[in-house]
């Protein structure tokens, strides 16, 4: 017996809109966690922008980070997305999807925008 899935809430939500945030809640919504080597690769940013995004975020208690000890050379930081952020995020997304409907339902027939 499969539970059906509720769809988000769209609720716009200005943590999450940042260009660099909302691309790093996508990037760690299908992941269980990433290195923040990746995560600073991927977007191509320097580790104190990403440091301070990842700052926000973990105070809006989207993101957790943690940093184990005791492997050996450099510790590394690891983030994670939580529920919290889960939920956020996909609100977030179905916010923009309803900004995205209404502006192409306000495009004339034929028009190029």
């Amino acid at each position: 017996m499969h539970r059906r899935k509720t769809p988000p809430t769209p609720c716009f939500d200005e943590i999450i809109h940042a260009p660099h945030r909302l691309r790093l809640c996508v990037l760690l919504s299908p992941v269980e966690s990433a290195a923040f080597a990746t995560l600073r690769d991927e977007l191509d940013l320097a580790d104190s922008v990403l440091s301070k995004h990842l700052k926000v975020l973990s105070e809006a208690g989207y993101v957790t980070l943690d940093r184990p000890v005791g492997q050996g050379g450099r510790p590394r930081t690891w983030v994670r997305i939580t529920d919290a952020g889960r939920a956020a995020l996909a609100g977030h997304l179905a916010a923009l999807h309803e900004l995205s409907e209404a502006a192409a339902l306000s495009q004339p027939p034929g028009s190029r925008a």
